[in-house]
């Protein structure tokens, strides 16, 4: 028995709505302690067969007044209780605790004190029943009640089925089973399974979460297909929400790891091809069977670049995504490599041609196998691309590097200078790019970065380009030969004279000394200009940038990360992701130059470079040694000296052949050839005459006043007006090809009634980024399923929504809607 003074605290809350508060108690537990009652300006009214005098009291003679009325015993049923209308009116107090509890929680509705009953543990906790009345509210029923009870007892506010399924699964997930526990202590667990059952479809005589996860897994496999009103779509929905949520996606994927060993899932796509998987992304195991069958084609080439492309382009989609990314690369890269070389014709007539042919078409191979290595090499875990990898190898190697190599030196041995009538020489460089704007009192910044391949610059443009109101054109330029460092970064300079030093050691200019930036610089200040290390002037504040470019007409920046990474034979392996660095840090240069108000920006190299992954075979390396009367300087790929003697497998020049103000002989090891040395690595080399190695890239770079890029237009196509299903289909179509300047477009798409969301969420997103120019590759589906609220809007109209995230924020705008009117034949009666 509750003591009479605990009671008071319930009873003031009851005076605080009515002036009038009915007190049954049955056994008259209370009759004695009565009088002793303390409560401010109330009356204590005793009932002893007098209802109608109490009745005419309250109504009449005082209206206004407060009233406790107190009946003991037994209360008559229905007309025999003459105080029955009063009570109805104002509500009826009793002492017994389960009362007390569903009197504090201040709710009406039929079923209440059953539910306080049926789980009196809950409300044991006097924090945990604060709790729960802060989450509810007066309209809540004996479900919703129970509900909200499930929610506090998870730790959370959310009491929808989706929510409290999600933290009993993100638990599950972790092994652990305490909040499960917790609802099954308070008696909540059948409560929860009943929903599960009604809701979602899921019965079972003896269910467990453990149970229930291999059945939804089972049902998805399937495609949530069952003959049972609605069918399976509030799970189907539900488990997209699942996967899709940021709260819950790694627990499902844990969640999806254990059911697809409990369901032998890898023994069952055994003898599926690639094509049968392409829209499955249940388990981990469809990506890993795809790739390895798809890397397999590619090899064999048996299946074509652009299948490959779109099944690439397909896969982008699937939930395990980020730890596949790079071997998707790596297999596309490798799908247009085996596609190009397949058909190339590497024959030429001139050695004009042959510039031409590489700088318009045949660079792309070199970067195609740089893009294939980098990615396939940055892939973490077991490899399943060996043997793709090794045709990749081989063809590029035999097919491409070789025989180029060949074909090219026919063209080399047959001139009689370095020079070429159709590409400028890298001597030329300032003069062709630099004098007129310095003459006309402009300004100009150089970024040199050493070993920046033609290939590499390629890319940069179009990153570049992909960037607001940068523009960005590349063009070719014939590389000096020895086609190395020193010598390539003193003809980048102003001169009218190049040439060795006695000893070969240093490249002069103008008789200046080049072989470090100071005197680099001290050859700039001819023309006001100043030069300094990448790294220093990154380190430099904006306005100490700005200070500096202010005062010179010409900046000139040196950056060194490929060839740093390239030369030392522990890192030369590594030269592809220097590669991807040196994109990301040029970029950075780029936009740094430019925001200290450079308008006029030129990207360019000393040399390019020779790489291949694989080790070189004896072939690749010439069994002869280079002799003569002097011998200066010995490299991998050139030879400096006096009295050279000739030798087939060397091509020799003498300096005026290759327009070099001194008396010193050059020697190029012929094709891709290289010296065996002691030390040093053999992968990545340069100073020879191979196309790679002496195409040299000059990308110049402007500045606009006015954006110049856009997302690319999108546009949904609506074949009906009407929804008469669960779910909406609708084709969206990319109105163009996306292109450094027209960007890809993410949109996410969603049904609305006014703001309230009746389809999925999260919403589904689609990135439109096809650069196809065919139409028919540029459209896309989205589906969108009804959720529980669509129930309350049949025979309405709704609307479809795509929408756009706001750049830089966490908001969205609509982009497109269309009107639809709902219109299903039956919903389903979803409550929880």
């Amino acid at each position: 028995m509750t003591s009479l003074a605990a009671l008071i605290p319930h009873l003031e809350r009851r005076f605080l709505d009515h002036r009038v508060v009915f007190w049954h108690d049955p056994e008259g537990q209370y009759a004695a302690d009565l009088d002793g009652l303390d409560l401010s300006d109330v009356t204590v009214v005793r009932v002893a067969n007098d209802e109608y005098a109490i009745k005419n009291r309250l109504l009449h003679d005082q209206p206004t007044g407060k009233f406790l009325v107190y009946r003991p015993g037994t209360v008559p049923a229905g007309i025999g209780n003459w105080l029955f209308d009063l009570e109805l009116a104002y509500g009826v107090f009793t002492a017994d605790r389960s009362s007390l509890v569903s009197q504090d929680l201040g709710l009406t509705a039929g079923g209440i004190d059953e539910v306080v009953q049926a789980h009196e543990k809950f409300f044991n906790a006097g924090k945990r029943v604060q709790a729960l009345k802060d989450l509810l509210t007066p309209e809540d029923d004996a479900t919703r009640l129970r509900a909200k009870m499930c929610a506090v007892t998870l730790g959370q506010k959310e009491h929808t089925l989706l929510e409290l399924t999600r933290t009993l699964l993100v638990e599950n997930a972790k092994t652990q089973t305490a909040r499960y526990d917790t609802l099954t202590d308070y008696g909540l667990d059948a409560f929860y399974w009943n929903g599960v059952a009604s809701i979602y479809g899921y019965d079972a005589s003896s269910p467990s979460l453990e149970d229930f996860i291999l059945w939804v897994f089972r049902r998805a496999l399937e495609g949530f297909v069952l003959d049972r009103p609605g069918g399976l779509q509030q799970i189907q929905l539900d488990f997209a929400s699942f996967r899709n949520d940021r709260r819950s996606q790694d627990a499902l994927s844990s969640l999806a790891k254990r059911a697809s060993n409990d369901l032998d899932y890898k023994a069952s796509i055994e003898d599926a091809s690639f094509r049968d998987l392409v829209a499955v992304d249940l388990f981990e195991e469809a990506d890993q069977k795809i790739i390895s069958d798809l890397a397999r084609a590619v090899a064999d080439q048996a299946v074509t670049a652009r299948e490959v492309t779109d099944v690439v382009r397909a896969r982008q989609s699937s939930v395990w995504i980020d730890g596949y990314r790079q071997l998707y690369t790596a297999i596309a890269a490798a799908s247009d490599l085996l596609t190009e070389l397949a058909t190339i014709d590497l024959t030429v007539s001139s050695f004009d041609e042959a510039l031409e042919r590489y700088r318009t078409s045949w660079f792309r191979i070199d970067q195609l196998y740089r893009q294939f290595t980098h990615a396939r090499r940055t892939f973490e875990g077991n490899h399943p691309l060996e043997s793709l990898r090794e045709q990749v190898e081989k063809r590029y190697t035999n097919k491409f590097i070789y025989e180029l190599g060949n074909a090219w030196q026919k063209q080399v041995d047959a001139a009689g200078t370095w020079s070429s009538s159709t590409i400028r020489s890298q001597r030329s460089f300032y003069g062709d790019h630099l004098d007129k704007l310095v003459r006309g009192d402009k300004k100009a910044v150089v970024i040199i970065s050493d070993a920046l391949r033609y290939e590499i610059a390629d890319e940069l443009g179009s990153r570049i380009r992909h960037e607001d109101r940068f523009d960005a054109y590349l063009e070719p330029m014939l590389g000096v030969l020895p086609s190395y460092t020193q010598l390539g970064m003193a003809a980048l300079l102003p001169h009218r004279t190049l040439k060795h030093s006695a000893d070969a050691r240093t490249v002069l200019a103008d008789e200046l000394p080049t072989h470090n930036t100071a005197l680099r610089a001290k050859v700039l200040e001819a023309v006001g200009g100043a030069a300094i290390q990448a790294e220093d002037f990154k380190a430099l504040s904006p306005d100490e940038r700005r200070e500096l470019f202010k005062r010179t007409q010409v900046l000139y920046l040196y950056h060194n990360r490929i060839d740093a990474t390239g030369d030392k034979p522990g890192t030369e392996r590594q030269v592809f992701e220097a590669a991807e660095d040196t994109l990301r840090d040029l970029v950075d240069l780029v936009k740094k130059a430019a925001n200290a108000n450079a308008t006029n920006i030129f990207v360019t190299a000393d040399h390019g470079f020779l790489f291949q992954d694989e080790e070189l075979p004896d072939q690749f390396f010439l069994s002869t040694k280079p002799q003569g009367d002097d011998i200066l300087v010995t490299n991998r790929r050139f030879v400096l000296g006096h009295g050279l003697k000739l030798d087939d497998a060397f091509t020799t020049f003498r300096s005026e052949q290759l327009h070099l103000d001194d008396d010193i002989e050059v020697q190029i090891p012929k094709s891709i050839h290289r010296l065996r040395l002691a030390g040093g690595g053999s992968r990545f080399v340069h100073g020879g005459a191979s196309l790679q190695e002496v195409v040299v890239p000059v990308l110049a770079i402007n500045k606009k006043r006015k954006s110049d890029t856009r997302l690319v237009n999108v546009k949904a196509l609506h074949d009906t007006d009407k929804i008469t299903t669960g779910q909406l289909v609708v084709k969206l179509f990319q109105s163009e090809p996306v292109s450094d300047k027209v960007q890809a477009r993410l949109l996410r798409a969603g049904l609305y009634v006014g703001e309230t969301l009746i389809s999925n969420d999260p919403q589904p997103e689609l990135t439109f980024d096809s650069t196809s120019d065919e139409q028919r590759d540029r459209y896309q589906t989205i589906q969108l399923l009804l959720n529980q609220e669509a129930n309350d809007y049949n025979n309405r109209s709704v609307e479809f929504r795509l929408e756009e995230q706001i750049p830089n924020t966490n908001q969205w705008r609509v982009y497109e809607k269309a009107i639809y009117t709902l219109k299903r034949s039956f919903t389903t009666d979803f409550d929880f």
